[in-house]
């Protein structure tokens, strides 16, 4: 089964290709029906989970319009008695499990306009559904095992971190410089949890109860990782004497 929004007040510019970008953030995509130029298109997810979140991206921009998203099949009711009943054993996570709040911030990260109610709502569903089990555990498992890496047995990050606030910001820069962590791993969350904002990483990621501002604040995080990341690789590339376009940067 599949699970169709429709998109609409498209811009004459948009494409296939855009609204794959940026509905990729919602989850999984099965197809995409749209004709150049036309103001609509059907964007069709493997998963309820990922149309329910397109739903709630009703109101954001898209190359300069405001769009309209809409289903005849699937309602933006989440459910209000949590995902924690799911997948309770499972590590592993897909972007559909992502805390909404998270998923709005990496589209703001990347330089997509939303509107404050947007971003309302995302910490609505949260704070109403719950985060997803199976992304809990990733993060809690991600917690331990970066810890100990750091603090030894029983070391975990977020508790580290907050040893390392107290201590002051050079010595969590010294930490993280010392491990070569955000150089070494290409998962935001790897870098992040055991950046010098580690523990406002976690508590993000794992607490349903946040505000606009942390959504934002988040957003400046997630664009920062990438911009650090984008340089890294610049640095170990082999040289290349063919000509490069600089890629739009993030409002972040």
């Amino acid at each position: 089964m599949t699970y169709p929004v429709t998109v609409s007040s498209l811009s004459s510019t948009t494409t296939e290709k855009s609204l794959s970008e940026f509905f990729s953030f919602c989850g999984k995509i099965s197809s995409i029906q749209h004709e150049s130029g036309a103001g609509t298109a059907t964007i069709t997810f493997e998963k309820q989970q990922a149309a329910k979140t397109a739903l709630m991206l009703n109101g954001g921009t898209l190359d300069g319009n405001t769009i309209h998203v809409t289903s005849d099949t699937v309602t933006d009711e989440h459910d209000t008695t949590g995902r924690a009943s799911l997948d309770e054993g499972s590590t592993s996570y897909e972007q559909h499990d992502k805390p909404r709040a998270g998923i709005v911030a990496e589209l703001l990260a990347k330089g997509y306009v939303l509107s404050e109610h947007v971003l309302h709502k995302a910490i609505e569903v949260d704070q109403k559904q719950g985060i997803s089990t199976r992304f809990l555990n990733y993060m809690r498992s991600l917690d331990k095992t970066l810890g100990e890496k750091i603090s030894g047995p029983e070391g975990t990050v977020s508790g580290k971190a907050k040893e390392v606030v107290d201590q002051g910001y050079a010595q969590a820069k010294s930490i993280d410089e010392q491990h070569g962590i955000s150089k070494q791993t290409q998962d935001y969350y790897s870098r992040a949890v055991q950046s010098p904002f580690g523990q406002k990483v976690m508590a993000f990621y794992t607490q349903a109860a946040k505000q606009v501002a942390d959504v934002h604040e988040e957003a400046k995080r997630i664009a920062e990782l990438e911009k650090e990341k984008a340089a890294h690789a610049a640095e170990t590339a082999p040289p290349s004497t063919a000509p490069t376009t600089a890629a739009p940067g993030a409002s972040y």
